[in-house]
């Protein structure tokens, strides 16, 4: 009897894993075939990261460029966009297949737990895209333009001079760290959900919470003001946010 019931829980065991690799091949495929797909686009989504920088040139009556010194560095750019691209579009498909693997063994109240965390997600991620993108990096050019200087009688002028992969690299990077870093108060939630932190707790430690904040956006944005002071704020107001969640949850928990 024993012996038939763990060879039941072998065969489950592997049946969920068989599952598991099934639904991340079909994730994966469809990884593969958005990349091809916007690899024949990417000269569109490559317009439309640069069209911040663009709009500061203009703003500015500067006439600028943006530049690539090795043979191979636009082609790769264009590369890493297609994948960025296909990898911003994939992620619902990719929360949808791991819902459906997950789904199943859950109960009905579960189920409905969960469901609002897998719609807020994706939403404070393209949130967090979208301050880098409408709001950071117009003033972080604008910023950085600040730094130039005309040529005078014996000083040489300083312009900018941006390299395609640099600047690409440098956007799909903030939207990347601003994206994973407005999932807080999804994580925060998630803990008092489990009983690890509580509101008490959040409000308590607040102050250790600023400094890892700013100590994060240090880390994830470029060494200047901007994008940290950028970064923090948002994450400082989400924050405090969380704690409202973290009690509401609390409440509707105790009733």
């Amino acid at each position: 009897m024993e012996k038939n019931k763990k060879n039941d829980n072998t065969e489950s065991f592997v049946s969920h894993l068989t599952e598991l690799r099934s639904r991340l091949v079909k994730s994966f495929i469809f990884l593969i075939f958005l990349f091809i797909f916007c690899y024949f686009f990417s000269t569109e989504i490559y317009r439309f990261l640069v069209q911040p920088y663009a709009d500061a040139i203009l703003a500015e009556n500067l006439d600028r460029r943006l530049i690539f010194t090795a043979l191979h560095e636009a082609f790769l750019t264009y590369l890493k966009v297609a994948f960025f691209a296909a990898f911003f579009m994939s992620s619902p498909f990719f929360f949808t297949q791991l819902w459906k693997f997950i789904a199943p063994g859950l109960y009905k109240n579960e189920k409905q737990a969960l469901l609002p965390y897998l719609v807020a997600t994706p939403t404070l991620f393209i949130l967090g895209g979208c301050i880098v993108y409408y709001l950071i990096m117009p003033l972080a050019i604008k910023f950085f333009l600040g730094f130039e200087t005309v040529a005078q009688p014996g000083v040489i002028a300083i312009q900018l001079e941006a390299k395609v992969n640099e600047y690409l690299s440098l956007i799909m990077r903030l939207i990347f760290a601003f994206g994973v870093s407005f999932q807080l108060p999804v994580i925060l939630s998630l803990l008092a959900r489990i009983g690890v932190i509580n509101s008490e707790y959040l409000r308590q430690r607040r102050k250790y919470f600023v400094v890892i904040i700013f100590a994060m956006a240090a880390i994830l944005t470029p060494p200047d003001p901007i994008t940290q002071i950028g970064l923090a704020l948002p994450l400082l107001l989400l924050y405090e946010l969380s704690i409202l969640t973290v009690k509401f949850i609390e409440k509707k928990q105790d009733a």
